[in-house]
């Protein structure tokens, strides 16, 4: 063979192996979502029952039974002064191990997957910082709930994470949280109690909804990509909910994703979480409760007002999170009661 006659050969099988290599990373799936794909938020609502003395304030001054994406607004007349209510109008994956900052803030980071040098998938992450406005990957507010006597709050069955559109499955990975940031007695100045900050210690309650649905995207990218055994749900059937690892550090050399789940997850950047609430759904998002209640228990607030700070994210550690899912609205609805 002539060196001509090779050159033409090693092209071709330099451009056999490239196009092999580009046919692997088009058919991959995995968790986040590449650059330029983002869950549009097209309706979002907080909705509170104001029963046997329970009142949802804005800005711990006026007292309502309903707030909405208005009153919530940072820059909306009834939002108090110095506030950081991120109400953003697109949201990109992030995660979070639950944790809290000096201001009581849940610490969140935003992640980035790229192939490395060999192929393989990595991922590091940046840290996000609250901030007030329509920016930003997620959303977060302050609400004030004002009860005459200690209570214990329940969220109804009317709360509910669905999708706006065709349903491609990122509802299974949303997440809400709330962090319990402070206290005060009803006659307080509304200053007092808006300055409350939680901290480091603030209690972190997360909530994990639609625990029983998995598309088959899902279920395939959790065994490709994680080795976790899982099963579609197509008719809301009962199925395990599938742990997972919250990034809880800045991750600047890149980790393939084998190496951010179970045991493999290296301690320094990653933590296994706990959902203080799981619940499952029907097919129209209704959370299935049990028998005879109308929603789950939460956390208790004692005779005052107290000040609560709501996150609401799409968890990229979660394996519902993949590219599949990407590009539909999400409806987040949220109603309180006190528990009877």
């Amino acid at each position: 063979m002539n060196k001509k006659s090779k050159r033409k050969n090693d092209l071709r099988s330099s451009i056999i192996l490239l196009l092999i290599l580009l046919l692997l990373l088009i058919s991959s799936t995995y968790a986040w979502f590449t650059a330029n794909r983002t869950v549009t938020i097209s309706q979002f609502d907080v909705n509170i029952e104001a029963s046997n003395g329970l009142q949802i304030s804005a800005n711990a001054t006026e007292w309502k039974a309903i707030l909405s994406n208005a009153d919530l607004a940072s820059d909306a007349e009834t939002a108090y002064e110095g506030n950081t209510n991120q109400i953003p109008t697109s949201m990109v994956p992030v995660s979070t191990a639950g944790a809290t900052n000096a201001n009581g803030e849940l610490i969140i980071y935003h992640g980035n997957v790229s192939a490395n040098d060999k192929g393989v998938y990595a991922l590091t992450s940046s840290l996000e910082q609250d901030k007030a406005g329509t920016s930003g990957k997620y959303i977060a507010f302050d609400m004030f709930l004002k009860v005459d006597v200690d209570t214990d709050l329940e969220l109804t069955n009317a709360s509910s994470v669905v999708m706006n559109g065709n349903d491609k499955g990122i509802k299974q990975a949303s997440r809400v949280a709330f962090v319990v940031e402070g206290w005060a007695e009803a006659g307080a100045e509304a200053s007092t109690i808006t300055a409350k900050k939680g901290g480091t210690t603030a209690p972190v309650y997360i909530w994990e909804p639609n625990a029983n649905w998995h598309t088959a995207a899902a279920v395939n990218h959790a065994k490709n990509t994680y080795g976790i055994d899982t099963t579609q749900s197509v008719n809301g059937t009962s199925v395990t909910a599938v742990e997972y690892y919250g990034i809880k550090d800045l991750i600047e050399e890149p980790i393939t994703l084998d190496k951010t789940h179970g045991a493999a997850a290296d301690s320094k950047y990653f933590s296994k979480v706990t959902p203080a609430y799981v619940t499952e759904s029907d097919a129209d998002g209704v959370m299935k409760v049990a028998e005879g209640t109308t929603g789950i228990d939460i956390f208790s607030i004692s005779a005052g007002i107290t000040k609560v700070r709501v996150y609401m994210w799409v968890e990229g550690q979660d394996v519902d999170c993949e590219d599949m899912a990407s590009g539909t609205g999400i409806s987040y609805n949220l109603q309180f009661q006190v528990a009877e």
